[in-house]
């Protein structure tokens, strides 16, 4: 069962921590995913920019915003996605990640959207 692991992080955390610092939790990041790789586990893995666009089509027209969005309470940082059998296997591996100390990360079952 694949699951999808995002990081959601807090606005401003990324300019706050710095650059020594950020680059030090991407080092903890990428050697989380190298021991997800060798476990057998890891299908994807990226870090996200914190600017994005939103679209939308009404009335057969595209709308688009670009960020970053002042509404929003969180920011998408990036994701691992796991195949692993049971939730509770993917929770663990969340508990396991070290952005779980800074921000939250969020568990999802892969499947279609129409359930």
């Amino acid at each position: 069962m694949a699951y999808l692991l995002l990081i959601v992080e807090p606005p401003g955390q990324r300019e706050e921590r710095g650059r020594e610092a950020g680059e030090a939790v991407y080092l903890q990041m990428q050697a989380f995913a190298a021991a997800l790789q060798t476990r057998g586990v890891l299908q994807g893995v990226n870090s996200l920019a914190a600017a994005g666009s939103r679209l939308q089509v009404r009335g057969g027209k595209p709308h688009v915003v670009d960020g970053p969005f002042a509404e929003a309470k969180e920011l998408v940082g990036g994701y691992f996605l796991v195949d692993v059998p049971t939730r509770d296997d993917a929770l663990a591996i969340a508990a396991e990640c070290p952005a779980a100390a800074w921000a939250t990360v969020e568990v999802r079952e892969v499947g279609p959207c129409f359930l």
